[in-house]
């Protein structure tokens, strides 16, 4: 599992990463390693080559609101990066979408209410059949849009 913040999610990536070590989740952190300000670009892109990669099956990112590391992530062909604020979100993420990158906002989400929007992300696996037909829509605009 790759997991990636800016500086406004440093401490809820660190909380993090012992709700999924306490899980036995092995864990790449790609920063931010402190508080201290860097750009949420940065973190997404570490996250998101870990993933394109295969070095981690998942990522997960953390900033403000979730919404630009999601922006970020979604640039690159193959990743579908979901920003998910309640467990519905999450499940739907996972279910129907089949996203491979969560995003949340650590400064709009209380630090409990992330740790079960990332468990029923955990826990939920790709549906498949109806939705697969969908993924491959977008799989087609990709290849047709984005350079990998």
């Amino acid at each position: 599992m790759a997991i990636g913040s800016d500086h406004t999610g440093y401490k809820v990536k660190e909380i993090l990463k012992e709700f999924l070590k306490a899980k036995e989740y092995q864990i790449l952190d790609v920063g931010a390693f402190s508080e201290k300000a860097v750009d949420y670009p940065d973190s997404a892109i570490a996250v998101v080559q870990k993933v394109l990669s295969l070095e981690a099956d998942f990522g997960i990112l953390l900033d403000a609101t979730g919404i630009p590391s999601a922006i970020t992530a979604n640039k690159f062909a193959g990743i579908r990066a979901a920003t998910c604020y309640n467990e519905f979100s999450a499940r739907s993420g996972r279910e129907h979408n089949n996203a491979n990158i969560i995003v949340m906002g650590a400064k709009t989400l209380g630090e409990e209410t992330i740790k079960g929007i990332l468990n029923t992300w955990l826990v939920s696996e790709f549906l498949g059949e109806r939705h697969q037909k969908r993924l491959d829509k977008i799989t087609a605009i990709e290849e047709k849009l984005i350079k990998k």
